[in-house]
């Protein structure tokens, strides 16, 4: 069982910070803080296998899951960056029950899938079996196409959950980005996703991006839950203390620092 695995089936719901950039920090900072999983982003973020294979490694001993968002159900980058020791990937616009099919076949070896055999780690053994059951795969449902397929999507095996990317989901329904959770239509379609998710008996998970609307995601049932990056939690720890020492009390609230 994966730390991911292991973190959903004793919790109820699960906490998560984001990383964009290489950096040995970051990652160390939000595990002590306690967050229960790190998702490191290869789709937009400046990152790419081989960052995310070091960092990785580097949290082998910190008591903190991990997980990788990639920009297609492409087999070989979903191959090395679990042979890497990523506890799960979650695969970028999904919109169809194909597309998430492929995701779970490139983290299942043959006859279930296409994952080639080649494990980078020593310390995850070298049983396929076991490799491969520790291996979770979410589909990031966030357009109106994948809204639309959401139960074919839930419906294919394998499948560990959805997760909900609400900027792409709004402008896929007309909306600007940043109405995401106060547009009612947008924030209707997230608890679709989510009610659609939870009846197939799978992970419902969601990218909030503060604190703030991580606890409004809480309050829709939502189970995995991301807030802010690095940079975001860089930028308000800085202006809180650049607040503090002026003596600005505007500068010093973090939810007037722009997240």
């Amino acid at each position: 069982m994966s730390r991911l695995q292991d973190a959903l089936a004793t919790k109820d719901r699960v906490w998560g910070g984001w990383v964009v950039g290489p950096t040995i920090l970051g990652p160390e900072e939000f595990a002590r803080a306690g967050y229960d999983y790190i998702g490191f982003d290869v789709q937009h973020g400046y990152l790419g296998d081989a960052d995310v294979a070091l960092m990785l490694r580097r949290l082998e001993h910190v008591p903190v899951a991990t997980a990788v968002r990639l920009p297609t159900p492409d087999a070989a980058p979903i191959g090395r960056v679990l042979d890497a020791g990523a506890d799960a990937v979650i695969i970028a616009m999904v919109e169809s029950a194909e597309q998430a099919a492929a995701a779970v076949a490139a983290t299942r070896y043959a006859p279930a899938g296409v994952r080639s055999f080649g494990p980078l780690r020593a310390d995850m053994g070298h049983d396929p079996v076991g490799l491969q059951a520790r291996a979770s795969v979410f589909a990031m449902v966030e357009t109106a196409r994948g809204l639309a397929a959401i139960d074919e999507i839930c419906a294919v095996d394998g499948l560990t959950g959805v997760y909900v990317g609400p900027a792409d989901l709004a402008i896929s329904m007309g909306s600007a980005p940043a109405d995401a959770w106060t547009r009612r239509e947008v924030r209707d379609a997230m608890t679709d996703i989510r009610h659609a998710t939870d009846s197939a008996g799978l992970v419902s998970g969601v990218h909030a991006g503060t604190g703030a609307l991580g606890n409004t995601a809480a309050q829709l049932g939502f189970r995995m839950i991301t807030l802010a990056s690095e940079s975001q939690a860089l930028h308000r720890g800085a202006t809180a203390h650049l607040g503090e020492a002026l003596g600005t009390a505007d500068a010093a609230d973090p939810r007037k620092a722009g997240y």
